[in-house]
This record gives C-alpha cells, sequence and structure tokens, in this order.
C-alpha cells in the first residue's frame, strides 16, 4: 500500500532512511522546519537551513521516487527569543515561490510561554498576508492539554484562518476531539515512547472515526522511528480494519488537506488517479 507521511525530519535521517522508506511503500512527505537539535544564533542559519529544505532534501528524497515537500518557520523552542524570531519570519517570504513550499509550520507553543505565543500569532499574520496553509506543533506530556487550548483560542479567534487549511499536530486522546471539533484537521504522531503508539492511534480512530484525521512519524533527532506508519497499517490490518479506511487515513487524506496548497504539485504513482494530482500548479518552479 502506498502512504504519505504529513509530518517527518529527514534533515535529521540518513540516506539510508530514504530508501527504507520507499520500499515500504512511501511515495511523498512533508517536512515542517524545525528545532536542529540546538539553537540557532542568527537568521542567516535558518537563510541555510531554509535552502537545505527546499534544495537539498527534494533531491535526495527524489533519488529513490518520494516526492518531497516542506514548511517553512521558526519553531516554539527557539520563539522565546522574540528578536531573532522576527529576523527569521522576515525572510520567510523569500522562500515561500519554491516549488516545494506547502505552508507555515510548525509553528505553535512549547512551554506555552507570552514569548511564543506572540511569536505564533506573528506566524499566523504571515500565513494569513500570503494565503499560506498552517501546520501546528502542540506541547508535549504535561503541557500539552493547556498548551493545544491556548493554541485553538488564538486560531479560532481569528476570523481570518480558514480552519480547513490548518493541521493541528501530535494530537492525543484528551486533545483530539477539541481539534476536530473546531473544524481543524488532527495529526497523530507515532513515537516508541511518547505521543502515540499505533495501537493508541488506531483506538482513536476507531473513537472519532476518519475524517479530518492523519497520522505521521515525526521521525526526527531523538527516539523515534520513521517507518511508524507502516506499523500502524499493519495494526489497524490485525483489528480487521478494511483496506479503503487504512488508504484513506495513510494516503487520501494527507493528499486532500494538501492539495489546498499551491506548493504541491504531487504526482500520483497510480497511473490511472489523476485526482491526486494538482492541477492549479504547474510541475516546474515558480
Amino acid at each position: 500500500m502506498y502512504y504519505f507521511d504529513p509530518h517527518i525530519h529527514m534533515v535529521s535521517r540518513t540516506t539510508d532512511d530514504y530508501e527504507m522508506l520507499a520500499k515500504m511503500g512511501c511515495v511523498g512527505l512533508s517536512e515542517p522546519a524545525f528545532w536542529a537539535g540546538f539553537d540557532r544564533g542568527s537568521a542567516e542559519s535558518f537563510r541555510d537551513y531554509f535552502r537545505q529544505l527546499t534544495e537539498v532534501e527534494p533531491k535526495r528524497a527524489a533519488q529513490y521516487g518520494i516526492q518531497h515537500y516542506t514548511w517553512l518557520c521558526i519553531n516554539a523552542k527557539e520563539a522565546e527569543n522574540v528578536s531573532l524570531s522576527r529576523e527569521v519570519i522576515a525572510i520567510i517570504p523569500d522562500f515561500l515561490d519554491c516549488h516545494n513550499v506547502l505552508g507555515i509550520g510548525e509553528i505553535g507553543l512549547n512551554k506555552n510561554t507570552k514569548n511564543e505565543a506572540i511569536i505564533f500569532t506573528e506566524h499566523l499574520e504571515l500565513a494569513v498576508r500570503y494565503n499560506q496553509q498552517i501546520l501546528i506543533h502542540t506541547p508535549h506530556l504535561e503541557d500539552k492539554y493547556q498548551g493545544t487550548r491556548m493554541i485553538l483560542d488564538m486560531l479560532c479567534d481569528d476570523s481570518r484562518i480558514d480552519r480547513g487549511r490548518v493541521l493541528v499536530d501530535h494530537v492525543e486522546e484528551h486533545t483530539v476531539r477539541h481539534v476536530l471539533d473546531e473544524g481543524f484537521w488532527a495529526g497523530m504522531t507515532l513515537y516508541p515512547t511518547t505521543k502515540c503508539t499505533p495501537q493508541r492511534a488506531c483506538d482513536i480512530i476507531e473513537m472519532y472515526g476518519s475524517e479530518r484525521l492523519m497520522a505521521n512519524s515525526a521521525g526526527d533527532w531523538g527516539p523515534s522511528k520513521p517507518t511508524a506508519i507502516p506499523d500502524l497499517i499493519l495494526e489497524m490490518r490485525r483489528r480487521g480494519h478494511p483496506e479503503s479506511l487504512i488508504r484513506k487515513i495513510v494516503y487520501e487524506n494527507p493528499l486532500e488537506f494538501f492539495r489546498q496548497s499551491q506548493g504541491f504539485t504531487f504526482k500520483s504513482p497510480d497511473a490511472d488517479d489523476a485526482s491526486t494530482i494538482n492541477d492549479r500548479t504547474a510541475s516546474e518552479p515558480k
């Protein structure tokens, strides 16, 4: 079965991981901008990082038949530095016309601080100004519920934001209902030790259905598994779910959401499946 990983950080993975993903059925992925494992010291370091996401990673992925897309931002862990964050936000428009950019993300909160909230709302302003989709990071562990509620409040307070073009990621059992009830898309992150296991994600699907719900591996620098989505596929099969439901979660839903971005020029590996090609944009860089 083909699948699309909506959230995975391939800059932290080896080329062997691309090969393994391709063998597992991954035909496309999106890579949000995130923390590099350390706090960066200048806006120019982010400019180089954005070049890596828009120039280098698409070429690495293409060697294995995987279509690579990305999102741009300064992440919540580094947003406490307001002056640096504003410098980074100022250079993001330089990259929004790159051929694989889907929008602004992953933005959100880390420790739910005032400065993080300031930079979050300034990212939202950027997304609105340039008509970009938005990918949201919700905090981990004990801060998750409060941070998710804060994020949803800020999103819902801005009537300009199209909720159907916002993906709120890292949802768990105690936050997914709030995200879906407000009309946003929800992403379940499959981690071996935190966030959701494939078993818990399958429980959520059984509780809330398949609408506006998708799963990702978010493979990064720490303990994570880039092939977590195939694990979910196996768990859903073990429970007897139909292939049509599995395909909707791991393939059709991501394509439906990302198709709203002008930067999404995905070419389906199914020769007869023209519906998965965004015909609003050319395949060549703008």
